[in-house]
């Protein structure tokens, strides 16, 4: 049998702290907007903000965004937030302007 270093198995932490948190940003997302009585506009505020924390979470945590090449993974996250906002800006229009 043949000893192989590489193929050592660890136990993930790093991706079940990521999915923790992941649950606990949306959670508290949805318990914002459906549990207080703040603006609308704070609300909305402090949803972008927490989906920008997730967004970093799950691109540290399980995109692995710190490895590889430096110039990949800035083209990567260039086109994934322009990708985004497009989403974003573009589901808010369809939604403000449908008839």
């Amino acid at each position: 049998m043949a000893n192989n270093k590489n193929n050592t198995h660890h136990f993930p932490w790093s991706h079940i702290i990521g999915l923790i948190l992941s649950i606990a940003l949306t959670l508290l997302a949805a318990g914002l907007a459906l549990y207080t009585d703040l603006a609308l506009q704070t609300i909305v505020i402090i949803i972008f903000i927490l989906a920008f924390f997730q967004a970093a979470i799950q691109l540290i945590m399980f995109m692995h965004i710190s490895e590889g090449e430096r110039g990949w993974q800035i083209l990567k996250i260039s086109s994934a937030g322009f990708m985004a906002i497009v989403i974003v800006y573009g589901s808010v229009w369809v939604m403000t302007n449908m008839h």
